[in-house]
């Protein structure tokens, strides 16, 4: 069953800081993402979930990335954005809330309001939701994909 549960508040429009990290490469077509280094389990469950992730994500095909890693998945020209194996949000702290959608736990950065971090797993999995995308709706489908690659 799909729960949806609206964020905190909308997703308009990608932070400055994220704006730093995608990127179209102007030779390629390839959206520009500065892929993570996850090290033992995370690395191991990143790249299971590289296999498992859709070539189409609410109704945006899924890209190349560059450089090409199996820790970064790019959909649309960079309207959705997942790195895999990220460190700890650092702006998470223990009494934050987070929303349950489909059972996975996800953290909405205040202040990077399009930023999403799926927790309490092996790895935390980082998706970037831009203006044009209900991010619950995503969530939502990377849900199974990351219930089944990246355990608990």
């Amino acid at each position: 069953m799909r729960r949806l549960i609206p964020p905190a508040r909308p997703a308009a429009v990608l932070a400055a800081g994220m704006l730093a990290v995608l990127s179209l490469s102007a030779c390629s077509g390839a959206v520009r993402v500065e892929p993570p280094k996850p090290e033992g389990a995370a690395a191991a469950a990143c790249q299971k979930l590289a296999t498992a992730l859709p070539g189409r994500l609410d109704g945006a095909e899924r890209v190349e990335s560059d450089p090409p890693s199996p820790y970064v998945a790019v959909w649309g020209a960079g309207e959705i954005a997942l790195r895999c194996g990220v460190e700890r949000p650092a702006s998470m702290a223990a009494t934050d809330q987070a929303s349950d959608l489909d059972g996975v736990t996800w953290f909405e950065d205040p202040k990077l309001p399009a930023l999403f971090t799926a927790i309490n797993r092996a790895a935390y999995v980082e998706v970037t939701i831009s203006g044009k995308h209900v991010p619950g709706e995503v969530m939502v489908d990377l849900a199974g994909p990351i219930k089944s690659s990246v355990p608990e």
